[in-house]
C-alpha cells in the first residue's frame, strides 16, 4: 500500500491544499463519529448519570437535609450537593471518572482503527491521499475530541439537574473557604477540562490496541478489559510502589481544584502522566500502523 503524501512538492502552494485536506479529514471523521449512533448512546448515558443522581440524592433528602457528612474528593462530594447544586457536577464526574468515562472513550478509541478494518473501508481510506500518518493522527484527535464532548456532556447534565433540584450560591470549598457563583463556575469547568484531559492516556491505549486487531469487538473489548484490569491493581496495597505509574492513579486529583489555595502537585503528576502514556502508546500505534499490511 502505497503512503505517498499528496502534493509532493514542498513550496507554500502546496502546503496550504494538505493543510485544507487535513482540516476536511478531521472534519469528516468527526461528523462520521457524532453521527454513529452508539457515539450517540455512549452520551445518552453519560448525560443519565448525572439525573439519577440527582434524583437519588434528592429522594433520599427530601430536598431538605444533607446527605452525610461533609467530605473531601470524589464521592464524598455527595455529601454537599442539597446544599449546592454546582457540587452535583464534582459528584457526577467522580461516579463516571473510574468507569463509564473511561469505558466510552475506550469504545470509541477501540473502533478507530479496527473498526475501519472490519468494515472494509479501511483499505479505501489509505487509497485517498491521506497518508497513514495522517489518517492516524486524525483518529487521535478525533478521539480526543469525543474525550472532552463526553466530559462536557457529564458536567453540563449535572449542572442543568443540579439547578433544577438544589440551590445554587457561593461554593464552599475542600480548605473550608468560600468563593463566588461565579468562580465555583469557573473551577467547574477547569475541573472537567482536567477530567477529559485525564482520559488522554486511555484515548492512545485504545488506538494502540485498534491498530492490532482487524475487529472492532475485539478492540473495544480488550481496551475496557485493560481498563478495568489496571483500576483493580490500584486497589491492591502489595502493588504500591507500581501503582503511581497506572494511568488511573491520579484520576480523582481534579479534587485538589476545589482547594484553597490549589493544591497542583497530584495534579501535574497526572497530566505529565497521560502525556507519558499518550507519547509511548501514540509512538506505539504508529510504529504498528505505518508497517503494517492492510488487506481489507
Amino acid at each position: 500500500m502505497s503512503r505517498a503524501e499528496p502534493y509532493a512538492d514542498t513550496g507554500a502552494g502546496a502546503r496550504a491544499p494538505r493543510a485544507l485536506w487535513s482540516l476536511g479529514l478531521l472534519g469528516n471523521e468527526l461528523l462520521t463519529t457524532f453521527r454513529r449512533w452508539r457515539t450517540l448512546a455512549l452520551l445518552a448515558v453519560l448525560a443519565a448519570v448525572p439525573v439519577l443522581v440527582g434524583i437519588a440524592v434528592r429522594i433520599e433528602t427530601g430536598g431538605g437535609d444533607p446527605a452525610g457528612g461533609g467530605g473531601g474528593g470524589g464521592p464524598a462530594f455527595i455529601s454537599q450537593v442539597t446544599n449546592n447544586g454546582l457540587f452535583l457536577v464534582f459528584t457526577a464526574l467522580a461516579a463516571t471518572l473510574p468507569f463509564f468515562l473511561p469505558m466510552a472513550i475506550g469504545v470509541v478509541a477501540g473502533d478507530a482503527i479496527a473498526g475501519e478494518a472490519s468494515a472494509g473501508t479501511l483499505r479505501y481510506l489509505l487509497v485517498a491521499p491521506a497518508g497513514r500518518t495522517r489518517l492516524l493522527l486524525t483518529k487521535y484527535a478525533t478521539v480526543l475530541v469525543f474525550c472532552l464532548a463526553a466530559t462536557l456532556v457529564v458536567a453540563v447534565s449535572a449542572l442543568a439537574v443540579g439547578a433544577l433540584l438544589f440551590p445554587l450560591g457561593d461554593l464552599t470549598t475542600i480548605s473550608g473557604t468560600r468563593i463566588g457563583f461565579a468562580e465555583g463556575l469557573l473551577r467547574a469547568l477547569l475541573i472537567a477540562l482536567a477530567v477529559a484531559a485525564s482520559l488522554v492516556g486511555v484515548a492512545a491505549l485504545g488506538l494502540f490496541v485498534s491498530t492490532l486487531t482487524g475487529s472492532g469487538i475485539a478492540a473495544m473489548a480488550t481496551t475496557v478489559g485493560l481498563l478495568i484490569t489496571v483500576q483493580i491493581l490500584d486497589q491492591i496495597p502489595q502493588l504500591h510502589a507500581l501503582q503511581p505509574y497506572f494511568f488511573s492513579h491520579y484520576w480523582l486529583s481534579f479534587a485538589d481544584l476545589l482547594r484553597e489555595p490549589v493544591y497542583w502537585d497530584d495534579l501535574l503528576r497526572n497530566l505529565g502522566l497521560q502525556a507519558l502514556y499518550a507519547a509511548v502508546f501514540g509512538s506505539a500505534a504508529w510504529a504498528r500502523f505505518t508497517t503494517k499490511d492492510v488487506t481489507t
